[in-house]
């Protein structure tokens, strides 16, 4: 595998350090969430009746029925954000160990590919695909939410049915709570939405190089504009926000960290550009934790800020949860300050959302190119540019395969469908750990996870706890999914794949 990469019609340009990896780690864990799901996980997605395909599994399990919707953390998110934390040091130790043994663009498929074998490898592929997919979805909603606040602090008027998606579950409301939109479908689209994933493909397909430096860039804008929130929120936290701390309780926390999850994908980011490392198996590692520690310490900050300023309730289904409770708290008595603090955090939270998207395209295209260099999707997606030396092809139809259902659906149903694949990918990663340390224990680990097989197995099972905090429907969706994924390897990619030897 590592040979075949290296052959110069596939070989991509090796330009990033450590900084740059975890630069690119940081853009996606902070963008997607921080600014975006954090309101949703938070919340939760209350119905005003049980209905098993909307209750979390673990609830059916527990309560033996149905609950209304999925419960919110509301301030006990800090609690779920820890959870989050120790599932996601535990499963980059073992991204680590396989990144620094393999080297090669496409991620948790490539390790699969590598140790569980070539079926195993197409049900991650192919789970990737829509893990990537759905998380840009989610976060272009988010950048376009944002948008509408900075249209709002100019003093700009729009019509919403160009500003929102097409699908509102819970509807529309203004900040008084009254009904822009019923929950449903209205005759509009989200052009922010769109237009952002197509504009951030053609800086893709220029370059990998170029991507980082913006990157760069983009990530010190943001977490500038998270210390601002933290640091001017404080001092408007009432106390009173807090109680009761853990609203749904042990349900709450675990079905506000199965929702958060997803955006510490960032660090599968990190990996999936380990072939553009010039040392992938010293870079790739301090990337991952790096990535992982910064990211845990922002999180925690701003959810107990937030959950502070406003009631915990009052940020359910939100795309621009931060931005909104700093308008809510500058139009109270003594929060007029807060004007111009919104309009900072608002611009750095704009450029975080450009960075996630960014760096998700990135990932996603190379998954496709990945999946193609060895046979399981059609040619075109492994063509490299001949003057780029990207995926051009890859990175286009992934753009063009995210921006169109952005502009449809909402934030909830694009992060529960992201968070059930992120994770799936995270038990397959860790399996694969365990199976090459019994199948080739000799090879060269530039990182080696410690304590045996013990960290990988609690991996596997803290990941199989997080997602039976995802709705019954995330479940039937997801398999519904791999079941398509099957069908296309049985009748498709198992034919063009070099091991395929049909019978005489």
């Amino acid at each position: 595998m590592i040979s075949e990469s290296e052959r110069p019609e596939h070989a991509l340009k090796k330009t990033l350090g450590p900084v740059s990896l975890t630069a690119l780690g940081v853009g996606a864990v902070i963008g997607s969430g921080i600014f975006t799901v954090i309101g949703v996980a938070i919340g939760g997605n209350q119905m005003s009746a049980a209905s098993l395909a909307d209750s979390p599994v673990i609830d059916l399990i527990l309560h033996h029925g149905a609950v209304a919707g999925r419960p919110g953390a509301g301030p006990a998110l800090a609690v779920s954000l820890i959870l989050v934390a120790i599932v996601c040091a535990l499963t980059g130790l073992c991204y680590a160990e396989l990144a620094s043994m393999i080297p090669i663009a496409g991620s948790a498929y490539t390790y699969t590919y590598a140790t569980l074998g070539e079926l195993v490898a197409w049900i991650i592929g192919w789970d990737l695909i829509l893990e990537y997919a759905f998380s840009n979805m989610s976060v272009s909603v988010g950048f376009a939410a944002h948008v509408v606040d900075l249209l709002d602090w100019l003093g700009l008027k729009i019509s919403p049915k160009w500003l929102s998606p097409a699908y509102l579950p819970l509807g529309l409301q203004d900040l008084q709570g009254r009904d822009i939109y019923l929950p449903g479908w209205h005759g509009g689209f989200n052009i922010p939405a769109f237009l952002i994933v197509l504009l951030l493909t053609v800086v893709l397909v220029r370059g990998i190089k170029e991507s980082a430096e913006t990157n760069n860039i983009m990530v010190l804008v943001k977490i500038a504009a998270i210390l601002v929130f933290i640091f001017f929120g404080i001092s408007f936290i009432h106390p009173g926000n807090y109680v009761p701390f853990s609203p749904n309780g042990w349900s709450g926390v675990l079905a506000g960290g199965s929702i958060i999850f997803f955006t510490y994908i960032g660090f599968d980011s990190v990996s999936t550009a380990s072939e553009e490392c010039k040392d992938p198996q010293r870079d790739v590692p301090i990337g991952i934790l790096a990535t992982l520690v910064v990211c845990t310490i922002l999180y925690i900050g701003v959810a107990m800020v937030l959950t502070g300023m406003v009631p915990w309730q009052s940020v359910a289904g939100d795309g621009a949860p931060v931005v909104n409770a700093l308008k809510r708290v500058s139009l109270t008595p003594g929060g007029h300050r807060l004007h111009w603090v919104r309009l900072a955090v608002l611009l750095g939270a704009i450029v975080g959302m450009i960075s996630s998207i960014l760096v998700f395209q990135l990932g996603q295209a190379r998954v496709w190119f990945a999946m193609s260099r060895d046979r399981l999707l059609p040619s075109a997606f492994s063509k490299v540019h001949p003057r780029f030396r990207t995926p051009a092809f890859a990175t286009w139809v992934a753009g063009v395969l995210v921006a169109i259902p952005a502009g449809l659906f909402d934030v909830g149903t694009f992060a529960e469908m992201s968070n059930i694949g992120t994770l799936f990918a995270f038990v397959l990663v860790s399996m694969g750990v365990i199976v090459l340390r019994y199948k080739d224990p000799k090879r060269h680990r530039g990182f080696r996870v410690p304590f045996g097989p013990v960290i990988p197995v609690l991996s596997v099972l803290f990941c199989v706890l997080l997602m039976a905090g995802l709705p019954a429907k995330t479940w039937i969706r997801f398999f519904v999914w791999l079941v398509i994924g099957l069908v296309v390897y049985v009748f498709y990619s198992r034919k063009r794949s070099e091991f395929y030897a049909p019978e005489a």
